[in-house]
């Protein structure tokens, strides 16, 4: 007997029901019935009216018309929930494109006739047994007014059910009561209030405002309000310059005195900090919620490149919740505003969408909000992207995205409520696409009726949010006719007297981000940061970490080369000659003693590139992970490494995030080659290098970029240590070229002891992580100091009457030096710069003056145009009478052949020692 056979029984509701949830995840559904809707699904292509026969694992069933109608029900609500929200009403001031198939019931299988019937589909939707007239008019309200919803890309049936019971509850629309409808009209007063004052006090300046985006300010105003009733804490929010000063004065509660100061140019109080403008800075602030919690409240600072502030504000979140809350990262909520067409463009954005789930970088769900004004600058949003939305990036994590229109208040509230309990449910990203307009230029200063004169000539006419609410609540009863005359007057009132009182301060105060992160550090010039540095270890504290981080578990089974190398590094100090995979280890291992952490990420940092790090090691069998530095004796603090996914430009912008937020810990990000880093040159220009400057944010962010010449082409060969020896100024970071695993130890540990934190680059070694000579002893560790200059030569008798003086850095050294004890040329003394920035120009200096040498060299294995010539150049007139030997001026860095690579470098060796010139 047919076991369908029971479809001609009155079982339609339970029908209707497996049929949905087929729909939504066919691996669900009983193998059987999978197969049989997998038959209707084909039958129903080709049927017509009267009873279906479906055909299914060899059998057929007879499939009456009333259950044919329930399954069409059900496809006809599936038709909404997956293309719904082509067909909303979200967009103010333009028509929607045109999509087909559109959503008639005759595409369904279903008529007008058919209307007045009821189905038990409609317990699908909350509904129970209903007419199709009221499935139809749910199903509109749900997914085709002011919010549009996609989300049945999701994969888990679990949130797929969830967000449709969220959204069917009310038929996803707003029901505030009339104290929170007057809060959303306070907000959005005060968002257009702000903008209407600065543009008639600062005619044509530059303030790139949120006109026609003002339901933003309710919405976050009412996310901080209800994620503080969820137990959230603290926030980090990251945005551009569209709107951050209605942000920054109406939800962080910076005071308009200091924004005003900013509109009129005033100087800095400090000479020090050059500053930024006004729409850039960052800003942190306590606020008390309605509810009575303090929370803290975070916007990042940013540059004008679009979108780079969103990896930081990860990498600050997950500072955060790692250092406050490392077993509840909900208590900590990152936010990131976008731009529609930034959110489209850059593809930094993928980069960091692409880190939400992975250990080294998740932090329990990103809302992402995108200030969509249909256009990118100039460029129409057709000629912005091929895809349908600006946030179809967030199917990349299926991630449920809401479509909402910004002249709607409530629905763009209500949009907000539901990101932020679907990111406390499942600790996922969720994407709300504002659509709404700009009512200027891409600046007040600018004319968009020359590129979109159809679309100004609409917003010219089109009555502001606030307004459009205010007319709603008056029709309510919600609230007097003059309520929004009154609340404008006491608002501009009050900006009028802040005016006032910012015309009386000389200077404009630029506030630091993060106060309380930083508390203790001092702010450090180059002369504070040429001061000697006391980094030695007592020889106890070292043996105690070289005795965990040389001995795997027993317990546990390894590959036979990882028990070697682990097993060599008790050897090495026992024989007193550590490499350079000791020097590190031991740095890191004595900093955590001192209570510091560490953690590292990049592409293939857990072993190293070139696999002399093994800091994590896998067992062989269950391949489960050991970080021995986390297991030795007494340790306070702790090591966190990860390989990154193959991302440069996030990965930095997220480790620079973490360090700003977490002073305490060494934070390293490793190139897998030196030049890859070029991918993250945004980071290194807007923030690592300028950050201090602009914005008074110290970052102690630790860059590790492999450098070298050894025949592996132009890609493998440089790190362009001259693009960042460029970027130093002043005080602004530290530049090491390190020779020996003793400095590289010294240099890892002054980065923490000190009492400030700046970034360091340290171009590291790759010939020498193996190079016999390269190794240093225990005592150098114990006794040591970092040395910006090494000159051994000067304290050997036999270089004494040295006619020529070498100056070099890096591993180059090594090459000289060979090249030196082969041909026994005790007239040439060689000396190493291992600290490029700030350069140790007395210590250079002092060292000329060591010898009686005429002939001084600077010698560098990188073309004439890259390496540290040119700074030398600018740094110390005097190399100018230098003599010079290097590669000849070239446009790639090396020559792909290691035939000509070699040549060249015995070239410029021969060079040095030709002292007849």
């Amino acid at each position: 007997m047919d076991k369908f056979s029971f479809l001609n029984a009155a079982h339609t509701a339970y029908f209707a029901q497996l049929y949905d949830d087929y729909l939504i995840n066919p691996d669900k559904v009983e193998p059987s019935w999978r197969a049989f809707f997998q038959g209707f699904d084909f039958g129903m292509e080709s049927a017509h009216e009267g009873d279906l026969v479906v055909n299914h694992s060899g059998t057929t069933t007879s499939v009456p018309e009333n259950v044919q109608k329930e399954f069409k029900v059900v496809q006809l609500i599936d038709g909404y929930r997956t293309r719904g929200h082509l067909f909303t009403q979200t967009n103010p001031v333009r028509d929607r494109r045109n999509y087909e198939p559109k959503l008639t019931l005759e595409n369904f299988g279903l008529s007008d006739s058919d209307l007045d019937t009821a189905f038990d589909s409609g317990s699908i939707v909350g509904l129970g047994k209903a007419t199709l007239r009221s499935i139809v008019d749910h199903l509109k309200q749900v997914y085709c007014t002011s919010i549009g919803v996609e989300y049945m890309y999701v994969r888990k049936p679990e949130e797929v059910r969830w967000i449709q019971n969220w959204l069917h509850n009310n038929n996803n629309q707003p029901d505030f009561s009339g104290d929170e409808k007057k809060q959303i009209l306070k907000k959005l007063n005060e968002a257009v209030s702000f903008e209407s004052f600065l543009h008639t006090k600062y005619v044509g300046q530059k303030r790139f405002s949120l006109e026609g985006n003002e339901s933003l300010i309710p919405a976050l105003d009412a996310l901080i309000e209800g994620a503080a009733n969820k137990g959230v804490n603290q926030f980090v929010l990251g945005m551009a310059h569209r709107g951050r000063l209605n942000v920054l004065t109406n939800i962080f509660g910076k005071p308009v005195t200091d924004i005003f100061s900013e509109f009129d140019g005033k100087d800095y109080e400090q000479d020090i900090f050059d500053g930024d403008v006004k729409y850039h800075l960052g800003y942190t602030s306590k606020r008390k919620t309605d509810s009575g919690k303090e929370i803290n409240i975070n916007i990042v600072p940013n540059p004008s490149h679009l979108e780079t502030v969103g990896a930081v504000v990860e990498g600050i979140t997950r500072a955060k919740q790692d250092m406050h809350n490392p077993e509840d990262f909900s208590k900590v909520l990152p936010i990131v505003l976008h731009g529609d067409a930034a959110i489209a463009g850059q593809g930094i954005v993928y980069e960091v969408v692409q880190m939400a789930q992975l250990d080294a970088y998740k932090t329990a769900g990103t809302i992402h909000m995108v200030v969509n004004n249909q256009v990118g600058f100039t460029t129409n949003y057709l000629d912005a992207r091929s895809s349908t939305y600006c946030t179809d990036i967030a199917k990349v994590t299926l991630s449920p995205v809401l479509h909402v229109n910004a002249d709607d208040a409530e629905a763009v509230v209500h949009a907000m409520k539901f990101a932020l309990d679907y990111r406390m449910k499942f600790g996922r990203d969720v994407f709300i696409d504002l659509l709404g307009y700009r009512k200027y230029g891409h600046n007040e200063g600018d004319e968009p009726k020359f590129t979109q004169p159809k679309l100004y000539k609409a917003i010219g006419k089109h009555k502001n949010p606030r307004d459009i609410y205010a007319q709603q609540l008056l029709e309510q009863g919600v609230i007097e006719k003059d309520t929004v005359s009154k609340l404008e007057k006491a608002y501009k009132e009050e900006l009028e007297e802040q005016l006032a009182s910012s015309r009386e301060k000389e200077n404009t105060v630029i506030t630091p981000f993060m106060q309380d992160e930083w508390n203790g550090f001092e702010t450090a010039t180059e002369k504070e940061m040429m001061q000697p540095v006391k980094t030695g270890v007592s020889r106890a504290t070292l043996e105690k970490i070289t005795a965990t981080i040389s001995q795997l578990p027993e317990d546990r089974n390894f590959f036979r080369k990882i028990k070697k190398l682990v097993n060599d590094r008790r050897k090495m100090f026992d024989s007193d000659k550590l490499d350079w995979a000791m020097g590190e280890h031991l740095a890191y291992g004595s900093l955590m003693m001192d209570g510091y952490n560490v953690r590292m990420s990049g592409q293939d940092v857990e072993r190293g590139t070139f696999s002399h790090r093994h800091a994590v090691i896998k067992s062989e069998n269950s391949e489960k992970e050991f970080i021995l530095h986390n297991h030795i004796d007494d340790v306070k603090g702790k090591m966190e490494i990860y390989n990154s996914h193959l991302s440069e430009y996030g990965v930095v912008g997220f480790e620079y995030g973490y360090a700003m937020a977490r002073p305490d810990t060494l934070t390293i990000w490793e190139a897998q080659f030196g030049d890859f880093s070029n991918g993250a040159q945004i980071m290194m220009d807007q923030y690592i290098s300028a950050g201090e400057d602009k914005w008074k944010n110290q970052n102690g962010l630790v860059q590790l970029l492999p450098h070298g010449y050894e025949g592996q082409g132009a890609e493998h060969s440089s790190a362009r240590i001259e693009r960042y020896l460029q970027l130093c100024a002043r005080d602004n970071m530290f530049m090491a070229n390190c020779t020996t695993p003793a400095n590289m130890f010294h240099l890892l540990r002054r980065q923490m002891l000190v009492n400030y934190r700046k970034p360091l680059i340290v171009f590291t070694p790759k010939s020498l992580l193996r190079y016999p000579k390269a190794v240093s002893t225990v005592d150098e560790l114990v006794t040591g100091h970092f040395q910006e200059v090494i000159d051994v030569d000067g304290e050997n008798s036999a270089f004494a009457k040295a006619k020529t003086l070498v100056f070099t850095s890096g591993k180059f050294y090594y090459d000289l030096l060979e090249h030196r004890e082969q041909n026994n040329r005790n007239d040439v003394a060689i000396v190493r710069i291992e600290q490029l920035f700030p350069l140790p120009i007395d210590q250079i200096q002092a060292v000329i003056k060591n010898y009686d040498a005429k002939d001084i060299v600077w010698a560098q294995e990188e073309p004439r145009n890259m390496g540290a010539y040119s700074h030398l150049l600018l740094h110390m007139p005097e190399t100018r009478n230098w003599r010079v030997c290097s590669r000849n001026m070239y446009a790639a860095p090396a020559s792909g052949s290691s035939t000509r690579s070699k040549r060249r470098q015995a070239r410029i060796i021969e060079d040095v020692f030709n002292t007849n010139k």
